[in-house]
């Protein structure tokens, strides 16, 4: 059995682990089982996974804007809490931009995560790029006070 920890496109087969890894996860948003397999299959060409041992240790779901071709969304970061502060997380952000090689990345991040805002700042300084952040989605108006409001975070363009 190796440590070692591979970056790659996931498949189908590995929904119900990416389910299982959010949920393990708090306070990050669960979906369904049926959104993660989407995730890992119609979108998989936008998305990466962190493999231990064969085991998924971390995912990256994400896709390009259809309106902004040249624009990667990233929806949601996870890391298995055994694997926190390995840097997987910006090593699978930079595994997967090389791959989808964006002009820009979006994301939203609640205004309290300082672990996602570390990673985004630390990936555009890494790039040479731009980072501006922006009102997004309203705690009140979006999510009738049953989320945090989101930050709209651009980067770019990628150097």
């Amino acid at each position: 059995m190796s440590d070692q920890v591979v970056f790659k496109k996931p498949t189908m087969n590995d929904g119900y682990a990416l389910n299982q890894l959010v949920k393990n996860s708090p306070p990050l948003d669960t979906n369904s089982a049926y959104c993660n397999l989407l995730q890992c299959s119609h979108f998989a060409d936008t998305a990466i996974g962190a493999y231990q041992a064969d085991q998924l240790v971390g995912f990256i779901s994400g896709y390009k804007l259809v309106q902004q071709p040249d624009t990667l969304f990233i929806w949601q970061v996870v890391v298995s809490e055994k694997m926190r502060s390995q840097k997987i997380a910006k090593r699978m952000l930079e595994a997967l931009i090389s791959r989808v090689k964006p002009t820009f990345i979006h994301t939203t991040i609640t205004p309290d995560n300082t672990p996602s805002h570390a990673l985004f700042s630390s990936f555009a300084k890494a790039h040479d790029s731009a980072i501006d952040r922006q009102p997004y989605m309203d705690e009140e108006r979006h999510f009738n006070h049953e989320h945090a409001s989101e930050e709209l975070i651009i980067i770019g363009p990628l150097r």
